[in-house]
């Protein structure tokens, strides 16, 4: 029989309800672990071999389970040269360290015997079965011949010691003539403080630095959370007084993107530390690693056949891809079957994910009708125990805009946006999501995709717009509604990817854009923007590729109903806008690395059934500008584990180039032809002159300009330019060069009316062909000032304009837009003291020039919104 879940063996062999404590262990042991062994003649082991100080350096070794004759083990182990007179007993032992061994109340045996046995800790007897009563020698004989039983039992955390303890065992065969042998051990400690959990911990609303960490316990107690960045170690705790059942802890002032490990308690008891026990804050906006999401879909239905199956895939691609957890769990609906009670919850969800990846997932969850007791009666209500099971960040706390709802939100992970909402629920008003008036899609969801900015949206809920498999989206009027109303609002606001349930297969469409009909009326000319299966293995199965911009750039929809259910199809399933498809369960799990989204199914038989790939922003043209002789890096802009090929027959993603003086092409293309990055590089060549010395400075009422070439080769002028605001420049002056000579030669300009406040001069050469070159811009920040000066202030309708001039006279003012484009000019009589003027003009960006009779000027730049 295939092993089951701890904890869900644990309620089979004990019966235990919903109501009864589920006790947090902690794994010493795992089965399937190394052991050393000794059979190797007709004797009893050596003296004192049960015990700590016996060196068992040269006993051979192996992984459980050790044995011979059933075909099922991992080590063969001898039996001795006469198969009609085999070893009667073998002697196995193992050393583990244990830190505390009083932080746990129990430790729980399972020993697989074949057939009967002796158990010593730190060499003293703790339990024997299928074995006589009284010393033990190596001829003693089991009582019975049972084959490969499991036999489990507890001892008290007493019989351990801080440090090393040794585990021994004697297996002893019924006869000489046994046909078999087998031995397997795990052991478990279970925490002092778990005698009262009935549930958790789990992980909810997680983002860059905080966590709601959630358990249940069988009494009202205090809470308490230990956490540290190395495991074993909890400098951070965070209590609560309140004393409670159902325990709720927010822990804030976490750093972004790091592993936690934490334990729960109260003020008296705290859980073991447990390796199993983290979680990984959200990384920054900014990161540029993987974001990896998986998706369940309809899990809840405590089915062995599937659910279990999907569970334990799951976890194996996780443990051979070298991921501790994804960066978020994502729940589909129909989390608990059939009525989602607090019972079904228990047993058919925590029950199963409690012992393994609901302690180190952050769980993001959506309900489905099942949570809503599948009953109609009950979409206005917000009292089903999924709502008192899970906590959801409706007010935001973990990006985008709150909804205020426990039903639907949004929340961010790196550069990805997720919409989680209701697609059974009815709201407030009476509108439910797939009515073009709902509330959710009018007012929150408007404003929650007006305001995101994030490369990637991905929206997921309950029931899909499209499927032909346990359900029909021809025929089902939340369907029909969905996809009618609701699909084209998503699309038109660039939602990527759309992942729902409820429909217990998998189903994935093309790249799809307005298709709200019927099933059979799909016309790929029409609805797909691209009808590559995009699973990105060759040229004819290229990524789809899109830019972010304009959003109405189509969308994936994949129907992941299957992590607990596999049903039946109706006609038309894996046809039409869904070839990808197959009615199976699995688990939909994807990643994001900055611009490219890779997806796959996972099947519950170990394999991968289908995969695709999204590429956004690529295909891209460069232009670069570099000066002769200097280099510059070339990047494509997708990431990959593929080849990288560039016409330089340079790899990897970014290579490094010194091209000559001129234009030079530059390429960059994916391992199937399907994406390519183009860049011009353009080379400047040498400036013609050396420069050693060049300054700006101000000398009295005047800014002087002074400059030295140490040589010139065919240089034909210098110009000095200046600007009010350092990028609008105008020529000051021009003087010629010496053309060619290795003499040294000194230039100088003077700006006798500079600009009041800060100036900006900029000077430039020009050679022989007319070919310009800029050296650096300087700024000066002019003193001595004018004999008037000006305030301007910019609204809608225009600019005032208060002038204090020391003296009567007359003052000029020409206005400029930043094309250098002459708007407006006036001439007005000023009084001494203070003049009020104004000006009107256009939304734009304006440069003010006034001068007066003095030849004094000042220069501003003004924003008319």
């Amino acid at each position: 029989m295939k092993p089951m879940n701890f904890l869900k063996a644990l309620l089979f062999l004990t019966g235990l309800t919903s109501g009864a404590a589920l006790m947090a262990q902690t794994t010493i042991i795992p089965s399937g672990s190394s052991w050393k062994y000794w059979a190797n003649t007709q004797a009893n082991a050596p003296a004192g071999w049960q015990g700590s100080s016996f060196d068992d350096s040269g006993w051979p070794s192996g992984n459980a389970q050790l044995g011979y004759g059933d075909g099922d083990e991992a080590t063969i182990i001898p039996y001795g040269p006469d198969p009609n007179n085999k070893y009667i007993t073998t002697y196995f032992r193992k050393t583990v360290t244990i830190t505390d061994p009083t932080q746990f109340g129990t430790f729980s045996f399972n020993v697989t015997r074949d057939d009967g046995y002796v158990l010593y800790v730190n060499g003293v007897e703790m339990n024997r079965n299928n074995m006589p009563a009284g010393a033990v020698s190596y001829t003693t004989l089991a009582s019975s011949a049972i084959e490969d039983a499991v036999i489990s039992f507890n001892i008290p955390s007493s019989n351990f010691v801080a440090g090393n303890n040794v585990i021994a065992v004697e297996m002893h065969q019924a006869n000489a003539t046994s046909s078999d042998i087998s031995f397997n051990l795990s052991l478990a400690g279970t925490d002092l403080f778990s005698a009262g959990l009935l549930r958790g911990p789990y992980l909810q609303m997680g983002n860059q630095t905080e966590i709601t960490i959630r358990w249940r316990t069988t009494n009202a107690e205090n809470s308490r959370i230990e956490l540290g960045t190395s495991y074993g170690t909890y400098p951070i705790v965070v209590s609560d007084a309140t004393v409670l059942k159902e325990h709720i802890v927010r822990v804030t002032g976490l750093t972004a993107d790091t592993k936690y490990y934490y334990r729960i308690g109260n003020s008296t008891n705290m859980g073991s530390a447990d390796a199993g026990k983290f979680f990984t804050t959200a990384p920054l906006a900014t990161t540029t690693r993987k974001i990896r999401i998986a998706a369940f879909g309809d899990c809840g239905r405590n089915n062995t056949t599937y659910q279990d199956q999907n569970l334990t895939n799951y976890q194996s691609y996780l443990s051979t891809n070298g991921i501790d957890a994804p960066d978020a769990w994502i729940l589909l609906g129909d989390n608990a079957y059939s009525t989602g009670s607090d019972a079904e919850y228990t047993s058919n969800f925590f029950g199963i994910y409690g012992d393994n990846i609901l302690k180190n997932h952050k769980l993001y969850p959506t309900p489905g009708n099942h949570d809503y007791a599948n009953n109609t009666a009950n979409k206005p209500s917000r009292a089903m125990p999924y709502y008192s099971n899970f906590s959801t960040p409706q007010n935001a706390e973990c990006g985008g805009v709150a909804s205020n709802k426990p039903n639907f939100y949004s929340f961010d992970i790196g550069n990805i946006h997720f919409l989680a909402l209701d697609a059974w629920g009815i709201e407030s008003d009476g509108t439910e999501m797939g009515t073009s008036g709902s509330t959710m899609l009018k007012t929150w969801l408007d404003a929650d995709l007006a305001a995101n900015t994030k490369k990637w949206t991905i929206a997921y809920w309950h029931h899909p717009p499209y499927t032909k498999s346990s359900h029909n989206s021809d025929s089902e009027t939340e369907l029909v509604n969905i996809r009618t109303n609701f699909i084209s609002f998503l699309e038109s606001r660039g939602v990527d990817l759309v992942i729902n349930g409820h429909a217990h297969a998998y189903e994935r469409g093309y790249l799809l854009r307005n298709f709200t009909g019927s099933w059979t009326s799909f016309t790929p000319a029409l609805h797909a923007v691209s009808t590559s299966s995009a699973t990105y293995t060759s040229n004819t199965t290229c990524p789809y590729v899109y830019n972010s911009t304009p959003a109405n750039h189509g969308t994936v929809y994949v129907v992941a109903g299957s992590t607990g259910a596999s049903g039946s199809v109706n006609t038309g399933f894996g046809a039409n806008a869904f070839p990808f498809s197959v009615n199976d369960a699995g688990i939909f799990y994807f990643e994001v690395e900055d611009n490219r989204l890779d997806a796959k199914m996972l099947r519950r038989n170990g394999t991968v059934f289908d995969q695709f790939t999204i590429m956004k922003d690529v295909n891209t043209s460069n232009s670069i500008t570099i000066n002769q002789g200097q280099s510059t890096s070339l990047s494509a802009s997708w990431p990959g584990t593929g080849t990288y090929t560039w016409n330089t027959a340079q790899t990897g993603r970014s290579i490094s180039v010194t091209p000559p003086v001129g234009t030079t092409a530059y390429t960059v293309t994916d391992d199937f032809g399907c994406v390519t990055d183009q860049f011009s590089v353009n080379v400047l060549a040498v400036l013609p002159v050396t420069l050693s010395k060049y300054e700006v400075r101000q000398e009295k009422k005047q800014v002087r300009i002074e400059w030295t070439t140490a040589s010139e080769t065919n240089a034909k002028s210098f110009t000095v330019e200046r600007s009010a605001d350092g990028s609008i420049f105008q020529s000051l002056e021009i003087l010629a060069a010496k053309g060619s000579t290795t003499a040294t030669t000194s230039y100088s300009v003077t700006d006798k009316h500079p600009l009041k406040g800060l100036g900006y001069y900029r000077l430039a050469q020009t050679d022989a062909d007319n070919h310009t070159r800029y050296f650096d811009v300087r700024k000066v920040n002019y003193t001595e000032g004018s004999g008037f000066e000006v305030k301007l202030h910019a609204g809608s309708q225009g600019v005032a304009l208060y002038i204090n001039s020391a003296q009567a006279g007359k003052l000029s003012l020409e206005i400029y837009d930043l094309s250098g484009r002459l708007v407006q000019s006036a001439d007005w009589t000023l009084t001494s003291g203070m003049n009020e003027k104004a000006v009107n003009l256009g939304k734009g960006s304006y440069v003010f020039n006034f001068i007066n009779e003095s030849g004094e000027r000042v220069v501003q730049k003004v924003i008319v919104p």
